[in-house]
């Protein structure tokens, strides 16, 4: 392969390691520890999730794909709903059972080959899901960015929307490694400008008692679940977290494309689609039995790999271990809680509208044709349905929003004739 620095066995010398390294920690940093904050989780136990998880990624696939795991946005919606009603428990057995449907699958395509997996969800129900995922979560972003106690403030407003512009620039105009980091850019400007703002109009946007208060070394806040509370399943949360699983599949399967090219490799084949849906089931169950969010592979990690034509393993697994390491440093769990909420809201904007617009973009790339009844129907109900938040409640169990309008499309897709 020409231009390549590193191919993905090759081993860089110590100095290049670290540095290498730590541009994958910046690239997955700001998203990874965004999911946390929204759904109310300590975000250093993500950091922890997110190196266990790609370690784990690394040694089933037997260390032959450069991915990285970070927190997936896709489940955002559903871990909100189960903490406001079941709390913690619910949100780590959700994951675990995610994790399992990886499992399940994989086995499956093992024995059976991957050509059903097109056949359940094809992209006229994918797009639609991953719209839903983006939009469903727009009034909460919106509400982070304009309201103070409920009430709608302007200060809140001017902070969120340079952090979204901040976000915008860095994106549109960026170079290098800039351009594939401006989430985290993005947060860093508006927490500088929330400060600055703060001094001049007199107010504390941002409270930095916490982290004066935290010490240097402290232990992740875990949530292990036998630990934590007597077992008990939470059928709610496996109606609605398991349905997900089979989305972030997808963007997987995507990514794998992706690494093919660039390494000039058939990761598909070599270690095999089973070893690699494996690995991701086994990366999300540890972010369950840790009670963190769950994972997923992490399109800006394969950005930088675009960009710096590193593709060696052992750089990832470096930036897993500083993930790790870094995940036990209290003051950098302290700071990520003082991250004012119209930042949070800023950056929310520009992420969710991302997701909904690659759902848009999976629809034009497989030139889907919504002149066809069917396909035009079965979108419709899952955009209504999902955005709406549909649900179905039954006693002990529910299945809500994004979870309920997957079936819906799946179901759809199956017995809906196609008349055109």
């Amino acid at each position: 392969m020409e231009n390549v620095k590193y191919d993905v066995h090759d081993v860089p010398r110590p100095g290049q390691l670290l540095g290498l390294s730590l541009q994958h920690l910046c690239a997955m940093f700001g998203a990874t520890v965004l999911v946390p904050i929204l759904v109310g989780i300590d975000p250093t136990v993500a950091l922890l999730s997110s190196g266990l998880g790609t370690l784990a990624h690394l040694s089933v696939t037997k260390f032959k794909i450069p991915a990285y795991m970070g927190s997936s946005f896709a489940y955002i919606t559903a871990m909100q709903g189960l903490l406001k009603t079941d709390g913690m428990g619910a949100v780590a057995q959700g994951a675990i059972v995610g994790g399992l449907v990886y499992l399940l699958v994989a086995m499956i395509v093992r024995f059976a080959g991957n050509a059903w997996i097109d056949k359940i969800l094809p992209p006229i129900v994918v797009g639609p899901i991953v719209m839903v995922i983006g939009l469903s979560l727009a009034t909460t972003a919106v509400n982070d960015l304009m309201l103070k106690d409920g009430q709608y403030n302007i200060h809140y407003v001017v902070i969120g929307l340079v952090t979204l512009m901040a976000v915008i620039f860095f994106n549109i105009y960026g170079r290098g490694l800039i351009a594939i980091i401006p989430i985290l850019l993005g947060l860093c400007t508006g927490y500088l400008f929330a400060l600055l703002y703060g001094l001049i109009l007199g107010q504390d946007f941002v409270n930095l008692t916490e982290v004066a208060a935290a010490s240097w070394l402290s232990l992740p806040k875990l949530y292990i679940p036998l630990m934590s509370e007597p077992f008990k399943i939470y059928p709610s949360a496996i109606l609605t977290m398991a349905p997900i699983a089979f989305v972030t599949m997808t963007e997987h399967f995507g990514h794998l494309v992706v690494l093919n090219s660039l390494t000039e490799r058939d990761f598909f084949k070599d270690p095999g689609l089973d070893k690699t849906l494996t690995g991701d089931g086994l990366a999300q169950i540890i972010a369950g039995f840790i009670g963190a969010p769950p994972v997923t592979s992490y399109g800006e990690n394969i950005g930088v790999m675009a960009l710096n034509k590193v593709y060696s393993v052992s750089v990832i697994a470096g930036a897993a271990v500083l993930a790790i390491v870094l995940s036990f440093v209290g003051k950098v769990s302290a700071l990520i809680h003082s991250v004012p909420k119209p930042v949070i809201g800023g950056l929310s904007v520009a992420l969710f509208g991302v997701i909904a617009a690659s759902g848009l973009k999976i629809l034009i790339d497989s030139k889907v044709d919504l002149d066809n009844k069917k396909n035009l129907l079965i979108a419709s109900v899952i955009l209504v349905s999902g955005i709406g938040g549909l649900m179905l409640q039954i006693q002990g169990f529910q299945i809500t929003g994004v979870a309920f309008s997957t079936l819906l499309g799946v179901i759809l897709y199956q017995i809906l004739p196609d008349l055109d």
